[in-house]
């Protein structure tokens, strides 16, 4: 089944070399991303801190964790929240458009997963 876009939104083209889409799928087919992802997913409608988000997602540095997470809130895709306390207490948590973008990211990781015994016999030459 396709999804028909909504009539009064602007669509992106992938083919036009200007157009951002190519920008934003480079951004969300990051293995971080898709991490991130799942993780808030899993605790939504909750909130995560950050540390705790860092202790879900094995192998991320701090500083790549915070460089996805802003790039994830400048997408409008999480929602950062900030304790003024000391030190300041941040928590995370996917907007609705988030949402949105875990039913096609589990569908991707499904498929990885399924797949990767295939693929990395076929990039040794075992088939």
């Amino acid at each position: 089944m396709t999804a028909t876009p909504h009539p009064d939104r602007a669509r992106g083209d992938l083919f036009s070399p200007d157009c951002p889409t190519r920008r934003l799928l480079d951004r969300i087919g990051s293995k971080w991303v898709s991490m991130a992802i799942r993780v808030l997913a899993a605790a939504s409608p909750a909130e995560i801190r950050f540390a705790e988000l860092r202790r879900r997602i094995p192998g991320i540095s701090q500083k790549m964790l915070s460089v996805t997470l802003r790039d994830l809130v400048a997408d409008g895709l999480v929602a950062r929240r900030v304790e003024p306390t000391v030190p300041p207490r941040v928590h995370y948590r996917l907007t609705d458009l988030g949402m949105s973008l875990e039913i096609p990211l589990a569908a991707l990781r499904n498929w990885a997963e399924e797949h990767i015994v295939e693929m990395t016999a076929s990039r040794s030459g075992d088939r």
